[in-house]
């Protein structure tokens, strides 16, 4: 089983990785940075006796997404992927706020690239191209629900595109062996906060959750590996949320 993961360096990504290796998948890590964590987390991944690449590519180029499809295939056919890779754009603020670049580079990674991996996985998967199915899951945000308002409103609606394309997806490829379904993350303690310029955000809004705390990524990995897995063969266009209540 080869596992194709999108910005799989760090946080939620480098956690599915890990624990997908765990399970038993070969695991393509891709990155769009420096080489260094990727190439850590796929060392991982080998600790655990599986096959494992790091491939720098930006989800939202044609030719970088095609090029990381083949340099999965060194690993065999690609049976699964994660559309994990995603940006914020910007330190928060209000809509009125944002410069138009920023959106449509947020709407680039965020929208385009799902868009992209899922097309050459789909065209690589599905029996209709002759291949044995798989399954995809594509990483979106309580954020697709709540709007993040006085943040990322645009990070919030790229979210919701995700939504509507994995329940459309799925219907499209149902009957070609290929499942498609998403994870909701809601807070999770990773360094995308600090690195957005909230360091606090954390300890703020944990407080409105529910179970009163933040999620940990591999508590997200383990809802992608049930997706990914034939314990979830009889579902597809679900959205499943991982919040914690909220």
């Amino acid at each position: 089983m080869t596992l194709v993961v999108t910005g799989g360096s760090r946080g939620i990504g480098a956690a599915i990785c890990s624990l997908a290796a765990e399970r038993g998948y070969d695991v393509v890590v891709n990155y769009s940075g420096e080489p260094g964590p990727a190439e850590a987390v796929a060392a991982r991944a080998r600790d655990h006796g599986r096959r494992a690449l790091a491939v720098r590519a930006d989800v939202s180029s044609e030719d970088d997404v095609r090029a990381l499809f083949d340099a999965a295939a060194r690993l065999g056919p690609v049976t699964a992927l994660v559309n994990n890779a995603a940006i914020v754009g910007n330190t928060p603020g209000r809509l009125d706020t944002y410069e138009v670049a920023v959106v449509r580079r947020t709407f680039d990674v965020n929208v385009t690239g799902v868009f992209l991996c899922c097309r050459e996985a789909v065209r690589r998967m599905s029996t209709r191209y002759g291949g044995d199915g798989g399954a995809i899951v594509n990483i979106s945000s309580t954020a697709a629900r709540t709007g993040s308002a006085g943040e990322w409103v645009h990070y919030a609606a790229s979210k919701a595109a995700v939504d509507t394309l994995t329940f459309g997806l799925a219907q499209e490829v149902a009957g070609e062996g290929v499942r498609v379904n998403a994870v909701r993350p809601g807070l999770v303690d990773t360094g995308l906060h600090a690195a957005a310029g909230l360091p606090g955000r954390l300890a703020k809004y944990a407080p409105q959750i529910p179970m009163g705390r933040a999620g940990e990524p591999v508590e997200i990995a383990e809802a992608v590996l049930f997706l990914l897995s034939p314990a979830s063969s009889f579902t597809t266009g679900a959205v499943l949320d991982v919040g914690g209540g909220r």
